[in-house]
């Protein structure tokens, strides 16, 4: 991608001060080509979101699909995390998640709400994420349907306390999730031991389907790395975004 009309991107850099986690928290912000005040935006709310713009490239992948691809024009904002914590924050048994779930849906969408023109219903909200971060969207979407619905899940560590949360649920017919997995994952090494996400995703596909929700779900050659996700992220945003 090296038309130089993707690489001349609009990115905002804000910071927002939460009091459930009582510190400042990074926003990356993409505006797409000729945004304008008058019109409202679609948005993508992105976990890991340093990784999402610099490894993920979606800055660049949007502009080459509102430009050449027909997709409506969306806003992207990328929620940035200290790797160091990142697991007690995205995971479910993590110290730290109940107020970063808190600080995502209480504070940081309102926040966006208020100063960008961004749409405010649930079909029009994107939550997308890799690994932990592709878990904790879908857990952010089962505590805040309200607020998400539609949910893009790269590769997502769906440990068995996230499988046990979903198992609770009884009717997820409201909820749309695109499901990607490499099938050279079955051995990944994470900080909480050595999974098998191919099986995860597939348990957890399984867990989804019984309780009604619309799964997209593929399985390709791949790792558990931003070389693969990175390929798969425009189908990803395509799924949702594509009128």
């Amino acid at each position: 991608m090296t038309d130089s009309r993707y690489l001349k991107r609009t990115i905002v850099k804000e910071q927002i001060q939460s009091k459930y986690l009582n510190e400042t928290r990074n926003l990356r912000i993409y505006l797409p080509p000729g945004y304008n005040e008058i019109i409202s935006y679609p948005v993508v709310y992105c976990q890991d979101g340093e990784e999402f713009f610099n490894f993920g490239r979606i800055a660049t992948h949007a502009n080459r699909l509102i430009l050449d691809e027909g997709v409506e024009p969306f806003i992207i904002v990328g929620v940035e995390v200290d790797t160091s914590i990142r697991t007690q924050e995205y995971a479910p048994f993590g110290s730290r998640f109940d107020n970063y779930v808190s600080c995502f849906a209480e504070e940081i969408v309102p926040y966006v709400e208020q100063r960008y023109h961004a749409r405010q219903t649930p079909e029009e909200r994107i939550i997308a994420g890799d690994s932990l971060g592709g878990s904790v969207s879908l857990h952010l979407a089962l505590l805040y349907p309200h607020l998400f619905t539609r949910v893009i899940s790269m590769s997502g560590a769906y440990y068995e306390a996230s499988q046990e949360i979903i198992a609770l649920e009884q009717d997820l017919s409201w909820l749309s999730i695109y499901m990607i997995v490499g099938l050279q994952e079955t051995e990944f090494q994470a900080d909480t031991g050595t999974y098998n996400f191919v099986q995860l995703n597939r348990d957890t596909k399984i867990l989804l389907e019984e309780r009604g929700a619309k799964i997209h779900y593929d399985e390709k050659e791949g790792r558990h790395q931003w070389g693969f996700w990175q390929n798969e992220l425009p189908d990803a945003l395509m799924y949702f975004l594509k009128s």
